[in-house]
């Protein structure tokens, strides 16, 4: 009887051991899993564009990009105080939330103006709050958060070429922001903070510096 139970017990560490290494193989993959991005065009944005935006994340990020559905606005984010515009936060919390399991971070994409509030460090509306309680931007991305939105309303020049590689750039940080990345002080990388300059924007080269890359890995 001893033996048998010997024997019963050592079946059972066996299959234990097995389960565990099983488990922690899924919990390694899952880790290593192959992070999927979308883009999210909302209705009248230039399709030509979406596709241009589509094919510098996969340049800039190495990842899979999938083009979603032209779809409306999302409902409650239009707001007119200073001017008409489309409130940002509201219009990541909704591409979150209709974000579907396949996709792990998906860049809003919109002709229209969008705004935010900007806060301090100690989270109140920046000084002065007239200014900067409805402040206009040219995207917005939570560092980390599963969704963004990039706006070309602010981001217009004379020179079209010159307009496409804005638009690039704020779709890369963005998203940059979405995988984790922090702003950068590299004053090359496009992951410096715009400091509320467009000149900043074209100031900066269409790539993550090597520290940047780093923490992507």
């Amino acid at each position: 009887m001893c033996l048998r139970s010997d024997r019963r017990g050592a079946l059972i560490r066996v299959r234990y051991a097995l389960f565990l290494a099983f488990l922690v193989f899924c919990l390694q993959a899952c880790e290593h899993r192959v992070k999927t991005l979308a883009v999210q065009p909302f209705n009248g944005c230039d399709a030509a564009l979406v596709d241009t935006i589509a094919a510098t994340l996969v340049e800039i990020y190495g990842l899979p990009v999938l083009t979603l559905k032209p779809s409306p606005m999302p409902d409650g984010s239009f707001i007119n105080v200073k001017s008409p515009r489309y409130r940002a936060d509201k219009i990541i919390a909704d591409l979150k939330a209709r974000l579907p399991d396949s996709i792990d971070h998906v860049l809003g994409f919109t002709h229209f103006d969008i705004s935010t509030t900007k806060r301090d460090e100690n989270g109140n509306v920046k000084d002065p709050a007239y200014k900067y309680e409805d402040w206009g931007v040219f995207g917005l991305g939570y560092r980390p958060g599963a969704s963004c939105v990039v706006s070309t309303f602010r981001l217009k020049h004379a020179n079209k070429q010159h307009f496409i590689d804005r638009v690039k750039k704020v779709a890369v940080h963005e998203i940059g922001h979405n995988l984790g990345l922090p702003h950068c002080p590299n004053t090359e990388c496009v992951m410096q903070d715009a400091a509320e300059s467009i000149s900043t924007i074209d100031g900066v080269e269409l790539k993550l510096c090597e520290a940047c890359k780093k923490m992507l890995l």
